[in-house]
């Protein structure tokens, strides 16, 4: 997979804070988040296959179901190398394993999903989702200028506290005040300074951490939650924790979902 040449890598600058084991999280209000206005019916592809979780699929699929209209087709690892995928708004790669997914669809699908963001479709990465649109892995999309912190990815798993940033406020709603979403080895990212490749900006900032299984700590807290970029004519959301499945955030994934289709 070509990717484009990547320049010294950039750092975030120190983070204060440790996160070995995250406080006790406060239940979300119900109804955190309103449910976007989304006024033509979307079409919407999901992976389905090795590196994927099935209840994971499920709920992303009814969450983006709550969209009027909309339709979702789960696509298998062959199909997402062989189908034309132009006849879909957006893509959603969820969670359980970056690399495994990657595995599965190969080169085939991997150029065959870069090539329909670039050419203005949107990327919804959700966890492992998130893992493989970053530059950082030769074994992604490579549409995301991201690097992860560190290779220690199996960091935890807790109900996290996160806070939208202005623009992210813009994307899923005006909620200032921090909320609940659950956490489960997600992507730690910092920019990775790829040539050719646009910086994201972030939308979400975790605000409590977690820091098992050797992985470093105090890298966590302050650090994104979710970020967007673009990326071509399309545009890449990624979102470390999932939100799909954490209550009082049932709205989280469609007003995504209706971010990214905006100009598909």
């Amino acid at each position: 997979m070509r990717l484009p040449p990547c320049l010294a890598l950039l750092a975030l600058g120190p983070i204060s804070g440790a996160d070995t084991a995250p406080p006790e999280a406060p239940p979300n209000p119900p109804g955190l988040f309103a449910a976007p206005a989304v006024t033509r019916p979307l079409r919407i592809a999901i992976y389905q296959g090795p590196g994927a979780g099935e209840s994971g699929v499920a709920t992303v699929t009814r969450r983006a179901q709550q969209l009027s209209g909309a339709t979702v087709t789960a696509l298998t690892p062959a199909e997402v190398g062989t189908q034309d995928l132009s006849s879909f708004n957006l893509l959603v790669f969820s969670g359980v394993s970056g690399s495994a997914q990657a595995k599965a669809i190969g080169e085939a699908g991997r150029l065959q999903v870069r090539a329909f963001v670039e050419n203005g479709g949107g990327y919804l990465g959700i966890c492992a989702g998130a893992y493989l649109a970053c530059a950082g892995f030769d074994w992604g999309f490579g549409i995301l200028n991201a690097r992860t912190v560190s290779n220690k990815w199996e960091r935890g798993r807790g109900m996290m506290r996160i806070q939208l940033s202005p623009e992210g406020q813009q994307l899923f709603g005006p909620v200032a005040d921090l909320f609940t979403i659950r956490y489960a080895n997600g992507p730690i990212i910092e920019p990775l300074g790829c040539e050719g490749l646009p910086p994201y900006e972030v939308a979400a900032w975790f605000w409590t951490g977690i820091a098992r299984n050797g992985a470093p700590a105090g890298v966590m807290i302050h650090s994104a939650a979710a970020v967007h970029a673009p990326f071509g004519r399309g545009k890449v959301l990624t979102i470390s924790p999932h939100d799909e499945d954490t209550p009082g955030l049932e709205h989280f994934i469609p007003r995504a979902i209706g971010w990214l289709a905006a100009s598909s």
